[in-house]
């Protein structure tokens, strides 16, 4: 699969107002009981900035002695996002680190030339079971940057900037929104943040970055007199202030930047400016010269 600019393919594109571009119906896939609705890429919009791939997770609740178990799986060309809203997910990869994540933190994994990582629910939380729910993201690297060496980094809730006023609050995860910017180590000019509205507040998304869209997660939004309901993503035009009103108790996650330094490719969980590249990650991690996760010695075959 390859980028390409988002156009009206495939999407609700009702636009009175000529501020949306594009409204995304996710893809729904159930993995026994636990749903995942797929945004990007979609064939109406295969990036937002650097924005690659957005899966929303859950809502799950999962009984006592269940839970996820992402096996060991390889990585390149890319950063990945987790960002949780109830819950908690136990990071390890080919680096040693082992990291729980829980709602309001953000593990950020660049994978540069090549990383593993599994992704679980860790024994305590499995003993008991309980609810998971959020964000899965992975943000393309610049060229320049595809192949430096993987990096891991955690940020805690305390860490990430919160902006409030009248009603809406806004807490930013990765890059910058209103000249506010968050401590994680982006590579690419870039927006992603997670915003909670009271019913009927109001607040404008700048035009600070290029290419801005958002994703309903609860609730309902209105812009320019077009609603946007729970579970779609409107992206929207560039060069111009959104105006975004809550319908009632609404949250929203914030994903856009700078257009990329050129197309994309993503074959599985592989993304690089070069098709060959993608040829050679497959073979490696069909001959197993990927690294391997310590504590973890599962791992996903290559798909056929």
């Amino acid at each position: 699969m390859s980028w390409q600019p988002c156009d009206q393919a495939e999407a609700e594109t009702h636009d009175p107002a000529d501020t949306v571009s594009t409204v995304i119906i996710p893809h729904t896939r159930d993995l026994g009981g636990f749903q995942v609705r797929r945004v990007l890429p979609s064939t109406a919009c295969r990036m937002v900035g650097p924005f690659v791939f957005f899966d929303e997770m859950g809502p799950a609740d999962f009984a006592p002695g269940t839970g996820i178990d992402v096996r060991p799986h390889p990585h390149i060309g890319l950063a990945t996002i987790t960002y949780l809203f109830t819950g908690e997910i136990l990071h390890r990869d080919s680096l040693g680190t082992v990291q729980p994540i829980r709602p309001g933190e953000v593990n950020w994994m660049t994978a540069g030339r090549g990383i593993v990582h599994s992704e679980r629910t860790g024994p305590e939380v499995r003993a008991s079971g309980g609810p998971l729910a959020g964000i899965q993201a992975w943000v393309a690297l610049p060229k320049h940057a595809e192949e430096i060496e993987p990096a891991f980094s955690h940020h805690g809730s305390d860490v990430l900037p919160l902006v409030e006023d009248d009603g809406v609050r806004i807490r930013i995860i990765a890059g910058t929104l209103a000249g506010v910017a968050s401590p994680v180590p982006t590579l690419w000019p870039m927006v992603y943040a997670d915003a909670v509205l009271e019913a009927g507040s109001r607040f404008r998304l700048p035009p600070e970055h290029v290419e801005r869209a958002v994703y309903v997660v609860s609730g309902a939004v209105e812009t320019a007199g077009q609603m946007v309901e729970k579970g779609r993503m409107a992206v929207f035009r560039g060069g111009r202030g959104i105006d975004l009103r809550a319908d009632g108790p609404t949250r929203l996650m914030i994903a856009g930047g700078e257009p990329m330094d050129g197309p994309r490719h993503v074959w599985w969980n592989f993304v690089s400016s070069s098709k060959d590249r993608l040829e050679q990650a497959k073979a490696d991690w069909q001959a197993r010269r990927f690294p391997t996760v310590p504590g973890d010695d599962e791992r996903i075959p290559l798909p056929e």
